[in-house]
């Protein structure tokens, strides 16, 4: 029991922290991508979005190369500051931020691109600010995209493996989220235990995806 409950804890934890991060920045990359244009766009809708179609291993490696204590920016910071990304619960988080960014970014900027742009150009006619414009108009109409892409963010979030093993590793209570402890359980043959989590796991994501579902319909079913 006390493994569920570490387990589900660091991952609802992990999870939560990438969550608001990819919620901060998925918003204000929906947003630039689907009301903007400007040159180096469609490269940053790829780089945003190849997440989605790479292994999570070649993510994790990625993430590696960048940030572990040889990394391009890893090591700088190892140096000046003594503390790496890799084996943390901050690197798992970041790695679930990388791969859940793209489903956040992709719903959100097609909620927003839905909004009525007669309203925006009203907006814009009765001298409000492209700031006000967002955080007034379009902000509230793309709510429910906005939202389905939060709650989908952190079903992918609680269930990343591949990039959480690579840079964070599978340390019992400090980065053993709840699909790495279902590994170790699997394979130290532990099956009882591999299949408590993994029913976890499958009711707290199935859960997510629904509300997902009703807050993408804007109503309750």
């Amino acid at each position: 029991m006390e493994t569920i409950l570490t387990a589900a804890k660091l991952s609802l934890w992990v999870s939560l922290s990438a969550t608001l991060l990819i919620a901060l920045v998925g918003i204000v990359l929906a947003y630039f991508l689907a009301r903007h244009n400007f040159r180096g766009k469609h490269l940053l809708d790829v780089l945003i979005s190849i997440p989605l179609v790479l292994p999570p291993t070649v993510v994790g490696y990625a993430l590696v190369l960048l940030l572990g204590r040889e990394g391009w920016i890893g090591a700088p910071l190892y140096r000046l500051t003594g503390w790496s990304f890799v084996f943390t619960w901050q690197g798992a988080a970041l790695a679930a931020f990388v791969v859940a960014l793209p489903l956040m970014v992709r719903v959100s900027r097609a909620a927003i691109e839905a909004v009525d742009q007669d309203l925006i150009h009203a907006s814009t006619v009765l001298g409000k600010s492209e700031w006000e414009t967002v955080i007034k108009v379009v902000l509230p109409l793309a709510r429910g995209g906005i939202m389905a892409g939060i709650l989908l963010a952190f079903a992918r979030a609680l269930g990343e493996f591949g990039a959480t093993l690579m840079i964070a590793g599978n340390i019992p209570g400090k980065t053993s989220t709840l699909p790495l402890s279902i590994y170790s359980a699997f394979q130290s043959g532990d099956d009882a235990l591999a299949q408590t989590l993994a029913i976890l796991l499958t009711i707290i994501s199935g859960t997510v995806i629904y509300l997902a579902g009703k807050w993408t319909s804007s109503r309750w079913i």
